[in-house]
Formats: C-alpha cells, sequence, structure tokens
C-alpha cells in the first residue's frame, strides 16, 4: 500500500483538520463542554509558532477551529495542557535553561474563541527550562514536570522534577510540594545515578495522580523507570517503589497508567530517534498487587520492525489515552488507545494481562511535505470517538472505533 494511502483495521475515519497548516500537535489534548453545549477540543502545539488551538468538535465530522494562539517567540514551547470546566492550564517550556516565560500559564476560556490569560505561575530560573508536561483533573492540585529557580540538577539533562502546585486560586498557584531522583540535585547525600548508555537524562515526564487514590502518584521518570509515590503528605512525597529496565532496554519510560480495579499498571516509553537506533521502544504490562515490588509480565505487541524503520519518523510507543477521571474522557481497563509514531494509532485488548492483543490501528496517509506520520498523542472522549494528533505536520484526526 503506498504511503499516501491511509492503513486501517477497525478505525473508522470521520474527519481531519490541518490546523490553518500548523498541524504540529504537542502532547496535550483536553475537551471543554460549554456553556451553550460546545464541545471545545483544545490541542497544544509541540513547537513554536503556535502555542494552543480550539476546535470546535460538536459535530466531529465537521471540526471547526475557534481560535489559534501565537507564541511570544519561537524560543518557548507550550507541549502539553490541561482543562476543568472554564480553566485551561498551559505548560510554557524554554529551549534554554534561563529562558523566560517558563512555567504554568492559566487562562479564562469562558468564551473559547477569546481566551484570557489570568496569571502566570512562573519555574523558570538559571538551570530551569520551565514546564514540560502536567495533570490537573481535580480542580485543584496540578501535578507538574518542571524545573525550578532553586533546583541544580547535577547533570543538565536531569533538570526537570515533580512538582504539586495548588489551584484553588487561578489567579495565585502555589507551590505545595516537590520530589526529585534521590542524586539528581546539587547537594543531594545520594550519589548520582549512573547514566544510560543512551543518556536522555533522569527527569520526569509524566506525574499522574487520580482522585480513586489520592496518595499515590505515577510517574514516568525517563532513564530512572516507572516510579510510585506516596503523596498521602503532599508537602513531602516519598518513593514507594521503582522498576527501572535500562538497561539493557534503552530509557524513556513516559506515562504509568494504573489500572485500579485490575491492580496493573501500562507503561509507556517514548521513541525518540528517526532512525531506530533506539528500538525497541515498547509498552508494559505490570503487575502492581504489590506497590513496593512492580512486576513486568508482558508487553504490548507492535508491528515489525521492518516495515516501518523506513517509513520516515519514530517507530515505536509513545502516548496512551490516560483514562482521565473527567466527564469527557473515556475510562477502560481492558481496551488501551494508544500514539505510536509513524505506526499511527494502536488499540490493545489486555484482558489477558500476559497476553495483550492488538485489535484496531489507524496509519494516516504521510502529510504532504513531511518524510513520515508522527502520530503524537491520543484522547478518547466518552463516546469512544479516539481524537489523535501528529507531531509535524498532519493535525487532528477523528476515528470512530468499530470494535
Amino acid at each position: 500500500m503506498s504511503q499516501n494511502d491511509a492503513e486501517s483495521n477497525k478505525l473508522k475515519l470521520l474527519s481531519h483538520n490541518d490546523l490553518n497548516g500548523f498541524g504540529n500537535g504537542g502532547e496535550g489534548m483536553a475537551m471543554q463542554v460549554t456553556s451553550d453545549g460546545r464541545r471545545i477540543m483544545y490541542i497544544a502545539h509541540e513547537s513554536a509558532p503556535k502555542n494552543f488551538t480550539g476546535v470546535d468538535v460538536s459535530d466531529p465530522r465537521n471540526p471547526e477551529i475557534v481560535v489559534q494562539t501565537d507564541l511570544p517567540h519561537s524560543g518557548v514551547r507550550s507541549n502539553s495542557l490541561a482543562v476543568v470546566g472554564d480553566v485551561m492550564l498551559v505548560a510554557f517550556q524554554s529551549s534554554r535553561p534561563g529562558g523566560t516565560p517558563a512555567g504554568v500559564g492559566v487562562y479564562d476560556i469562558g468564551d473559547p474563541a477569546r481566551p484570557r490569560q489570568i496569571s502566570h505561575f512562573d519555574t523558570s530560573g538559571p538551570h530551569s527550562r520551565g514546564a514540560h508536561c502536567l495533570w490537573w483533573v481535580d480542580g485543584r492540585y496540578a501535578h507538574v514536570t518542571t524545573g525550578a529557580a532553586d533546583f541544580v540538577p547535577t547533570n543538565p539533562k536531569d533538570d526537570q522534577l515533580y512538582m504539586i502546585v495548588d489551584v484553588a486560586d487561578p489567579t495565585n498557584l502555589k507551590e505545595v510540594g516537590r520530589w526529585w531522583l534521590p542524586g539528581t540535585r546539587e547537594g543531594d547525600p545520594e550519589a548520582p545515578p549512573e547514566r544510560q548508555p543512551r543518556d536522555v537524562g533522569f527527569r520526569l515526564h509524566n506525574g499522574n495522580v487520580y482522585p480513586e487514590r489520592p496518595d499515590r502518584a505515577y510517574l514516568g521518570y525517563i532513564d530512572a523507570g516507572a516510579i510510585i509515590l506516596d503523596v498521602s503528605d503532599m508537602t513531602h512525597p516519598t518513593m514507594i517503589s521503582r522498576v527501572d529496565y535500562h538497561p539493557p532496554f534503552p530509557g524513556f519510560s513516559h506515562t504509568a497508567l494504573p489500572l485500579f480495579g485490575r491492580e496493573l499498571m501500562i507503561v509507556s516509553d517514548e521513541a525518540v530517534t528517526e532512525d531506530c537506533s533506539d528500538y525497541p521502544k515498547l509498552t508494559w504490562v505490570m503487575d502492581i498487587r504489590d506497590e513496593t515490588n512492580p512486576v513486568i509480565i508482558s508487553t504490548f505487541p507492535m508491528p515489525p520492525k521492518e516495515e516501518f524503520c523506513g517509513r520516515g519518523g519514530r517507530f515505536g510507543s509513545h502516548n496512551i489515552h490516560e483514562n482521565q477521571p473527567l466527564d469527557v474522557s473515556w475510562s477502560s481497563e481492558t481496551i488501551i488507545v494508544s500514539a505510536c509514531f509513524n505506526a499511527g494509532i494502536r488499540v490493545h485488548d489486555i484482558s489477558d494481562p500476559f497476553r495483550p492483543e492488538e485489535v484496531a490501528y489507524y496509519i494516516p496517509p504521510v502529510p504532504p511535505g513531511t518524510d513520515g506520520v508522527n502520530i503524537n498523542d491520543v484522547y478518547v472522549d466518552e463516546n469512544g470517538l479516539i481524537y489523535a494528533i501528529d507531531r509535524k505536520k498532519g493535525g487532528l484526526y477523528i476515528l470512530e472505533m468499530e470494535l
């Protein structure tokens, strides 16, 4: 099949929007239901010049852009965002330590066509690039991947830690607590971690906390693996366990998704090269019945390396739908929807956690003017519709599952 054609199995494309030619989606997608009943999908951009885009998806077959905002300059990006009600948080990350703006922007989106920034939580500093990722689902506490003005890493690649931020007053965010891997801050009594052969960094990527278990945080900590924290005292998080399988596998633990009803945890590792030199990047299934000792029991099957390493773009795991505990988010403990770069959107059934099975996929045509497909993030709404974005240019794809 030509790469100019879509490839699909049990996923039906309803619509596509190229986001006015700025289809470089980041790792932030969030749905708002407005006071008049419209459904707005907000998309963070992976890089400049755009900050975020709001798309009216009330009719998923006819998505329409309602707003698209610009960044202040090319040295910053807004890779991640989250929405609760009519408030949106946006992560700002500088391309270099010391750059600004860096931290979390807070927006009033009561009128989606006219978002209004109401505050900025500043995490800039001489060793900080600001915020890369954020998780905010309860309307109160944001869990932010960020540097800080007073955090000096032992290695510049270890510059982003886990920070809990109180959003009770959206005009005045306040830090509650923080945690970092021991040894990654200058002055720590612990020795710095031994660098990996492919050194990506011992820093946080995702930190997720679910209202079902508000005393636990689930972290993808890049080269440090997957970590479970006790956050019952938010001012002093402590580590319960850490699963680190690299080496021998290449690093970049990305997202840790707990499945509470089944005492499992799904952990995705991000592919970060475009020549398959960091192959394999997998999604792992872990048994967390004893949370002090998580055990890997299987991995998601991936399509053959030989079919994808020559296609252009990255090949391997990346983001997964995170079962956000929101009215507009789908939640499943058996069906996992993933963004897998040039392998597109992949859907796996983990009814048998020892034998995950791929049950659906969709790979869009290669966007014009690019070297390949790069599906970067996925979001599934409460109706089971999949929203996926491309990292480089492809824009927004809306799909229906036919399982």
